[in-house]
């Protein structure tokens, strides 16, 4: 097999969605057949990242995206994990086996126009197909719930805005934020560009001068409803403008660093498979690692009363859901029908994501 094939494969593999386009991991060309991809997490900076695991479903989003990718040559790609104690920086090494009876994946035309979507969206429900080819696409071991009534789209606008809340006012959320957005751009390689954060002109240049320090985001939302025009705008608005939220969860409890890839490859399909039914997705997990935090009793703040509202938040969450505290969740976003955004997170090129 050729390199160039290789980087035919890479250059689709990069495509796949990470948190706030980090792009957790690294490429090496290890032999003609064999591809070693080194992962790493952001736990140590990112609040989101918690334990790593949502940069390890980002990793599962990635090899899922190269196995369709190698599809397209009658390639057959299979992995495996080396790693230990906290999984920080784990290892796959993927191997691409000639397989000519193999037919190229139905998502691969999709791996490049799948995006993000955070604004308003048409509230008209999906069909009952749209429902079962969805439910469909995350494949065994997951179980896939759907709140999409009126009545289930406001309690969950009702949640997001409370857990906007918390995102805002934690002091250990605010490195995060400040460095994510990608100011006055249309594409970022690296982040979130402006024009895709989902706020108006005005309420983004407000964001752009209060969030150059702490004590200005503190002053405005001690004083000023700071985090109103944000949590109305990126929140409240799109949780009751959606068709549905779908939220994903694993039959068992992630455990073994295996469980949360094969939940991020679970991920790529549901969202491949929605762009591929012309519907456009919105991951809205600060709910679900909020969650995580609190079902077991980690402290992410200096701040008590934020674990406090956390933990009513979680209990707020699972009443929606009608499950126990023990029931493991995995993904939570919202989905429906809009335009094509304008705007979007592209990504490094193959040469920059090599490992030097």
């Amino acid at each position: 097999m050729s390199r160039e094939t290789i980087a035919h494969i890479l250059d689709l593999a990069r495509w796949a969605p990470s948190g706030d386009n980090t792009q957790p991991w690294r490429f090496e060309i290890a032999g003609d057949q064999h591809i070693r991809v080194h992962g790493f997490d952001t736990r140590d900076h990112v609040l989101y990242d918690y334990d790593g695991h949502p940069s390890q479903i980002a990793h599962g989003a990635l090899l899922e995206t190269l196995r369709i990718a190698a599809s397209r040559w009658g390639l057959k790609a299979t992995w495996s994990a080396n790693s230990s104690g906290e999984h920080r920086t784990p290892v796959y090494d993927v191997h691409l086996i000639n397989e000519a009876s193999l037919q190229r994946d139905a998502l691969f035309e999709f791996i490049e126009k799948r995006t993000v979507q955070r604004r308003p969206m048409q509230t008209a429900p999906l069909t009952a197909a749209q429902r079962l080819v969805l439910g469909k696409a995350t494949g065994e071991g997951f179980t896939v719930q759907w709140f999409e009534s009126a009545a289930q789209r406001r309690q969950v606008a009702a949640l997001l805005w409370r857990s906007a809340k918390i995102r805002l006012v934690c002091p250990e959320a605010y490195p995060v934020h400040k460095n994510i957005i990608e100011w006055g751009v249309r594409f970022s390689k690296d982040r979130i560009p402006e024009e895709a954060v989902g706020v108006d002109p005005l309420t983004a240049r407000l964001m752009h001068w209060v969030m150059q320090s702490w004590s200005r985001v503190d002053f405005f939302n001690r004083y000023l409803a700071g985090t109103v025009a944000p949590r109305l705008q990126l929140d409240l608005l799109p949780g009751l403008r959606c068709a549905a939220h779908v939220l994903v969860r694993p039959e068992k409890p992630p455990i073994q660093l295996e469980d949360w890839v094969h939940l991020g490859m679970a991920v790529q399909r549901l969202w491949l498979t929605a762009t591929q039914l012309e519907l456009h997705l919105q991951p809205q997990m600060t709910p679900v690692i909020f969650r995580w935090y609190a079902r077991a009793g980690r402290r992410f703040s200096a701040d008590a009363q934020l674990a406090e509202l956390a933990g009513q938040m979680a209990s707020d969450f699972e009443g929606i859901a009608q499950v126990s505290p023990t029931e493991p969740f995995g993904f939570f976003a919202r989905v429906g029908v809009c335009p094509i955004p304008v705007s979007r997170s592209i990504r490094q090129d193959v040469a920059e994501l090599m490992r030097v």
